[in-house]
């Protein structure tokens, strides 16, 4: 499950696109960033990391890209729900075997 965002995704990508189509107009990326992010409406720091992300996702960066980084999230939410499934196995096991065995005393 995507983070919610306060800015929709159409918004995000479109400030990308114009940092990256208009920033041969200016002196610096961090200047189209400057300009475009007032333009747009959110903040300069915001728009940086929107445009250092689609750099790492088209590869122009190194990093890890969006779709990996899903991918190790799901991965994680997976590895705990399995964790807990296996700890409440054990326990199971652990009590049809006091129970089912004879010699143990029962508690």
């Amino acid at each position: 499950m995507a983070r919610s965002s306060r800015h929709p995704r159409e918004v995000r990508e479109r400030a990308v696109a114009l940092v990256v189509e208009h920033q041969s107009d200016y002196g610096s990326q961090w200047e189209a960033i400057v300009s475009i992010a007032g333009k747009v409406g959110v903040s300069s720091e915001s728009l940086r990391r929107w445009v250092r992300q689609a750099e790492t996702d088209a590869g122009r960066r190194a990093g890890t890209t969006s779709t990996d980084a899903e991918q190790i999230r799901e991965l994680r939410r997976e590895n705990r729900e399995l964790r807990r499934a296996n700890e409440i196995l054990k326990a199971a096991s652990a009590f049809f075997a006091r129970e089912l065995d004879p010699r143990l005393p029962r508690s």
